[in-house]
C-alpha cells in the first residue's frame, strides 16, 4: 500500500460521494495500529437520497433480461479476480488477515457472484397440472425488492459477494452497509459492479453508525427484505424489526463449532485440516472449528499433533512474507479474548501456548490451547471468535454429540472419521445447519450455507439462497373451452 491515506465514500445513486455533513470515521490497520483511513459516515439525509436511488436502480436492474444480468455479474467477477491481488492488498491491510488469505476470499468471492449470475438464468416459472380442465396454473418467481444487506468485518468481501450475489441474480436491488473497521475493500468490490456497468442506484454503499442506519433502512417502506450476518444478539434485534414490518430476513449469525474427532480419524490429517480451519483469519470466522470432542483414545497424540501445527504457525502483520496468521480486528477483541482466557484460567484450565514469536505493536492474540475445560468456564458457553481452541475428552459417542449440541448454537460442526455409518449418524444427529467430515469444504456457492437454532435461519448458498430473494405468486386462470 502506498502511504496515502485511504478515503472511502458512499455509494448514492449510482454517484461515489462524501457524506452530506462530511462527517467520517477513522479506519486503522490492526497490524500496527496507525489510522490508514477515513470513511464516510452517512447522515440521514444521505439514507434518503441511497433509498430513493436504490428504487429507480431497482426497477432498472429489473426490467433487464436475466440474460443480460448475467452478463453484468460475469464481469464484475472478471474484474474482481483481475484486481485481486490489489483489493487483497487493501483488505489485509485494514482487516489483519494474511495477503494470500485474502486473495483467496476475493477469487472465491468472484465464483459466488459468477454462480449467483448464473443461477437468476435458471429462475424459471412453473406450470402446476390443473384438477379441473382448461385451467392453467402457473407459479412466478419474481424478485421481491430492494434488500438491505448488513455485513461484517471479518470477511469484508466474501459475506457481501453472497448478499449480492444471491440478491442481483434474483433482480432485486441492493442497499449494502458495510463495516466500518474494513470499508475500502468492500467499496472496491462495489466499484467493480459500477465498472461493469450495472444501473445507477442497483447497488448502494453505506457506512455509519450501524443501529442507526439498520433502524432506518429496516422501517423503510421501499426496503423489502433484509440479509444479516453478525453476532446472535444483534441478528435478533434486527430480526424482530423486521419482523414488525412483515419483511423477510436472513439471517447468518454466530457458532461455537463442535469438532467430534473419533478413534478411527486419521490423526495426522485431522490435525493439519482443523489446525488450519482454527488459525484461518485469526480465528475470527463464524464456522471455525472451536469447541474439540476427543475421544479418550486418541486425545493424547491428536493434542500433540495439534500443538505442532500451531507452533508452525508465523504470526504478524498479513502484508509480510510467510506469515499465516494475522492480528485480531481491534483491541476490542483482544480485550474480550484476554477476558476469556483468564476465566478459564482461573477456573482451574491448563492452558498452552506455542512458543513463537510475537509481535510487540498491534492487536495480535497468540494461539491458544484450553485444555481441562469444565462448563462453569465462559470460553464453554461463549463463541471466543478468536485464536482458541478448547480441547475436551470423551468415552461414548453419544456424550460427545450431547455436549456438541448443548449450546443453542447450530452453525457448523464437524466430525473426523473412517467409518462411512458414523458418518452419517452424526449427519443426522449433530444439531447444525452444516456438517463436515473429514474436511472443511462447506462455503462454496452451490450448496446451502447458513444455520440453526440461535445461529440464524435461511441460506446463503445454493438455489435456495436465491429463491429467497423473490415472492411466489400464483396466477390461475380458467380458459375457454377450444372450439376444434
Amino acid at each position: 500500500m502506498s502511504e496515502k491515506e485511504i478515503r472511502t465514500q458512499l455509494l448514492v445513486a449510482g454517484k461515489w460521494q462524501d457524506a452530506a455533513d462530511g462527517r467520517t470515521i477513522p479506519v486503522t490497520n490492526p497490524a500496527t495500529g496507525q489510522v490508514i483511513g477515513q470513511v464516510a459516515h452517512a447522515s440521514k439525509a444521505d439514507l434518503e437520497k441511497v433509498v430513493a436511488g436504490a428504487q429507480v436502480g431497482y426497477q432498472a436492474w429489473r426490467s433487464l433480461t436475466a440474460w443480460d444480468r448475467f452478463v453484468i455479474m460475469r464481469k464484475a467477477a472478471d474484474l474482481l479476480r483481475e484486481r485481486a491481488e490489489q483489493i487483497g492488498r487493501i483488505m489485509s491491510e485494514e482487516q489483519g488477515k494474511p495477503l494470500a488469505q485474502a486473495i483467496i476470499e476475493i477469487q472465491g468471492a468472484a465464483g459466488v457472484i459468477e454462480y449467483f449470475g448464473e443461477e437468476g438464468r435458471r429462475l424459471n416459472d412453473e406450470l402446476v397440472p390443473p384438477r379441473a380442465p382448461y385451467v392453467e396454473q402457473r407459479v412466478l418467481h419474481r424478485p421481491v425488492g430492494v434488500v438491505a444487506a448488513f455485513t461484517p468485518w471479518n470477511f469484508p468481501i466474501n459475506q457481501i459477494a453472497r448478499k449480492l450475489g444471491a440478491a442481483l441474480g434474483a433482480g432485486c436491488g441492493v442497499i449494502v452497509k458495510a463495516p466500518e473497521d474494513t470499508p475500502a475493500s468492500p467499496a472496491e468490490l462495489i466499484r467493480c459492479f459500477c465498472d461493469a456497468g450495472i444501473p445507477a442506484g442497483a447497488v448502494s454503499l453505506v457506512y455509519g453508525v450501524p443501529a442507526e442506519i439498520s433502524e432506518y433502512l429496516i422501517t423503510h417502506p421501499v426496503v423489502r427484505k433484509i440479509s444479516f450476518t453478525g453476532s446472535t444478539p444483534v441478528g435478533k434485534h434486527l430480526a424482530a424489526l423486521a419482523g414488525a414490518q412483515m419483511k423477510p430476513v436472513t439471517m447468518e449469525l454466530g457458532g461455537h463449532g463442535p469438532v467430534i474427532v473419533c478413534p478411527d480419524a486419521d490423526l495426522d490429517a485431522a490435525a493439519e485440516r482443523l489446525a488450519a480451519a482454527k488459525f484461518r483469519n485469526a480465528g475470527q470466522v463464524c464456522i471455525a472449528p472451536t469447541r474439540f470432542l476427543l475421544h479418550k483414545e486418541i486425545a493424547a497424540p491428536f493434542i500433540e499433533k495439534f500443538k505442532a501445527q500451531m507452533s508452525a504457525l508465523k504470526v504478524g502483520n498479513g502484508l509480510d512474507e510467510g506469515v499465516t496468521m494475522g492480528p485480531l480486528v481491534n483491541e476490542r477483541r483482544v480485550k474480550a479474548l484476554t477476558e476469556l482466557v483468564d476465566d478459564a484460567r482461573q477456573k482451574g484450565a491448563e492452558l498452552w501456548q506455542p512458543d513463537i514469536s510475537m509481535p510487540n505493536d498491534g492487536c495480535f492474540f497468540p494461539p491458544t490451547l484450553v485444555l481441562k475445560p469444565t462448563l462453569e468456564m465462559k470460553v464453554m458457553q461463549e463463541e471466543p471468535f478468536g485464536p482458541i481452541a478448547i480441547m475436551d475428552e470423551y468415552s461414548d459417542l453419544a456424550d460427545a454429540v450431547t455436549e456438541a449440541n448443548r449450546l443453542p448454537y447450530g452453525l457448523a460442526a464437524y466430525v473426523y472419521t473412517r467409518c462411512e455409518r458414523t458418518e452419517r449418524l452424526l449427519g443426522e444427529k449433530l444439531e447444525a445447519g452444516m456438517v463436515a467430515v473429514n474436511h472443511h469444504g462447506i462455503g462454496v456457492p452451490e450448496v446451502p450455507f447458513g444455520g440453526m437454532k440461535d445461529s440464524g435461519y435461511g441460506t446463503e448458498g445454493g438455489p435456495e439462497a436465491l429463491k429467497a430473494h423473490t415472492i411466489t405468486r400464483l396466477v390461475s386462470a380458467l380458459h375457454e373451452k377450444p372450439s376444434f
